[in-house]
């Protein structure tokens, strides 16, 4: 396994943005200074940012530091490939894309029991294994959302899969739906190292209420993102806790306590649970804005800025959200524009009733 320096990864679907790109000279600054710190390892995949995360990687990493100096995640999405014959050409495009001659890991992307039988079907698995014999991949792994039964499952089909990216956070270590713990064990039981998304569960876990975050704040020992990233960090076999920064001041609060990790102390731990059960209480919806959802919305609809509007109602109960709401529904159409088509259903990495969901956004804001 190719060494990954320390357990932080600049994880590349939230990047600095100006007017809807990427703020290359600010994201070159977060480059230098994380590698300048001794961090090394890079994920992206092709629909971040509608592309753009790849080709800035490119302008931003890859032109300007030696090959050897960094490690790079990229992902084989299901939206770009439908057949076997596909899967070459997309992936030399992601190569090019991204300035490199191989992937360091390339993951089958967000495998669930549904889209496996496609990726099966399709040999992408195979392809995969294959381009690893070629030289162009070094190591083949997947990223997953779905229950422990079906990794456990896709690990025996293919044990030749070396490591997974999984949903981990303290929020979601014992809930029903997402699995992290029962997921985690699946990784240990087939001795797969594990790499960490959403360790701040899309900024659930920083963007809190103020009875939550003032019990972490009274510790006084970090920032309310460091102590659910070095919860993560804190698991055996953990290789990289994947942090979406989108700033040069979240980068270096994150340098600030991962230089040197420490995992969670007694108390600590005992004061996240006490978080937990404060979010618990709280009637939020668990989305973390991965986007996947809209790409596919036949009607544009800006589904996690709604999600978030409802989320903000519900714990500051003032007109702003109404503001916020009306902003995005002009730009992106209204709760109510949905047509229950149930696409964003199928793709929800939280695995959310997003439909029944957006009646009640609707009520809230358009009655």
């Amino acid at each position: 396994m190719d060494k990954v320096k320390k357990k932080l990864g600049f994880g590349c679907m939230r990047l600095p943005m100006v007017n809807g790109k990427v703020d290359e000279p600010q994201f070159c600054k977060m480059i230098d200074r994380f590698i300048e710190e001794g961090f090394n390892y890079f994920d992206t995949a092709h629909g971040y940012i509608g592309g753009q995360s790849e080709t800035a990687i490119r302008s931003c990493l890859t032109s300007r530091y030696p090959r050897e100096s960094f490690l790079l995640t990229n992902k084989l999405t299901e939206n770009y490939f439908e057949k076997e014959e596909d899967i070459r050409p997309f992936f030399q495009n992601q190569l090019e894309w991204c300035g490199v001659d191989y992937f360091d890991f390339y993951l089958m992307h967000a495998q669930n029991a549904e889209n496996y039988k496609k990726f099966k079907r399709c040999n992408a698995y195979e392809t995969a294994f294959q381009l690893k014999a070629e030289g162009k991949i070094r190591h083949v792994g997947l990223s997953f959302h779905d229950t422990a039964e079906v990794l456990d499952q896709i690990l025996t089909d293919y044990p030749q899969v070396e490591i997974v990216q999984i949903q981990f956070n303290y929020l979601d270590y014992d809930d029903p739906a997402v699995q992290s713990r029962k997921v985690y064990e699946v990784c240990r039981k087939h001795g797969k190292p594990v790499l960490v998304m959403e360790p701040v569960k899309g900024g659930n876990l920083v963007n809190m209420p103020a009875a939550a975050k003032s019990i972490l704040e009274k510790l006084e020992g970090g920032s309310v993102a460091s102590y659910a990233i070095r919860f993560a960090a804190g698991f055996e076999g953990m290789v990289s806790i994947l942090s979406g920064m989108s700033s040069i001041q979240q980068l270096e609060d994150n340098i600030s306590y991962m230089k040197d990790f420490q995992p969670l102390s007694k108390e600590e731990l005992e004061a996240v649970h006490k978080v937990v059960d404060v979010l618990h209480s709280k009637d939020l919806i668990p989305c973390t804005a991965c986007r996947y959802c809209v790409e596919g919305c036949p009607m544009e609809i800006s589904i996690p800025d709604l999600f978030s509007c409802m989320n903000t109602k519900e714990l500051t109960h003032d007109w702003n959200p109404h503001m916020y709401y009306e902003t995005v529904a002009r730009h992106g159409g209204k709760a109510s524009d949905c047509i229950q088509c149930g696409q964003c259903e199928e793709i929800c990495p939280q695995h959310l009733p997003i439909r029944e969901l957006l009646v009640k956004v609707a009520e809230a804001f358009e009655h």
